[in-house]
């Protein structure tokens, strides 16, 4: 694993706040997920950086010799992008673009926008890249590095605002069990939290996003934390369900494969907000309510595709109306 400015950035929040709590806060990180990334830094550096003490965090001999060292090399960093970003929204903003850069999170969304921009910009060359983490796809929004990212929050954890970026909501969606199918609540219609409770859990990294938390508080107001011996994402997290090692949540349009079944929580405990977002001086600023329309078409067909989610659907047709509100 490489050190990458983004690396540097974190030990001196550290440095700066004066704990991993307070820095946790200003990175939009859980502390969890922010002492994991800080031990795969001082691993990638051979040596520790901070004394974790009760009063807080301070820097050792080694951690002084990276601060200084970064606080030398980040402003020359920060000068480079904030004036290659001016230079590149500028020549965007007189000509069509040749490439159209698009960011997604684990969603649905990003085939209807990529489909959207290409029959918008068709003399545009259409790039795109995932990324677990919603504030790292933000932060490229906002430095210019994409034109257009799909993101997705949670209700108290909402996507913070950020300067030349526009946030469009495109639907609040509950979330769904994942069940190996062989597991007895997977012949039930829903299944509750309480059921859940009882069994191991697969859960997604704590420095991914904030997508872990946001379910332990929930589960943590229902009386009980899961027990969730596994980390992983995406096609890992899958899997291990479908062993039948674990249970964990999903999206709601999550489309059942071989081995898994989707199945809606009973009383909606949880919900997941999909967001699109441009930079509002960008190449596609001027396509962005057009763009919006598209993709929340594509999201309600997206919807149908669902056997679960179609159901829980038809059975909630109050809330299951546009793709603008909560469905």
């Amino acid at each position: 694993m490489d050190l990458e400015v983004r690396h540097l950035r974190v030990v001196c929040a550290i440095a700066e706040a004066g704990s991993l709590t307070r820095a946790a806060a200003s990175l939009r990180m859980t502390q969890p997920g922010l002492s994991t990334q800080l031990r795969r830094i001082e691993t990638m550096l051979g040596g520790a950086l901070f004394d974790r003490r009760q009063a807080g965090a301070v820097p050792t001999p080694f951690g002084e010799l990276v601060l200084s060292r970064a606080h030398a090399i980040l402003p020359g960093i920060d000068d480079l992008l904030a004036d290659t970003a001016r230079a590149a929204l500028a020549a965007r903003r007189t000509s069509t673009p040749e490439r159209v850069r698009i960011g997604s999170v684990g969603a649905p969304l990003l085939g209807h926008l990529i489909l959207a921009v290409k029959e918008l910009l068709p003399h545009s060359e259409v790039t795109s890249r995932c990324q677990y983490s919603p504030t790292t796809l933000l932060d490229d929004l906002a430095a210019g590095r994409l034109e257009a990212t799909v993101l997705g929050d949670h209700p108290d954890q909402e996507l913070p605002p950020l300067e030349g970026v526009v946030l469009n909501p495109i639907v609040t969606e509950p979330v769904f069990a994942l069940l190996p199918t062989a597991h007895p609540l997977a012949a039930q219609e829903e299944v509750s939290l309480a059921q859940l409770m009882n069994e191991d859990w697969a859960v997604p990294r704590p420095d991914s996003d904030r997508t872990r938390e946001y379910w332990s508080s929930v589960c943590a107001q229902a009386g009980r934390r899961p027990f969730t011996p596994y980390e992983a994402e995406g096609r890992q997290l899958i899997e291990i369900v479908r062993a039948g090692l674990a249970v964990s949540l999903c999206q709601a349009t999550f489309i059942e494969a071989p081995g898994v079944a989707v199945r809606p929580l009973a009383g909606n405990p949880l919900w997941y907000r999909h967001v699109l977002a441009w930079h509002r001086d960008g190449a596609l600023a001027a396509h962005g309510a057009e763009i919006h329309r598209r993709v929340a078409a594509g999201y309600l067909d997206t919807c149908a595709a669902s056997p679960a989610y179609a159901r829980w659907r038809e059975r909630h047709p109050q809330s299951a109306g546009s793709a603008e509100t909560r469905t």
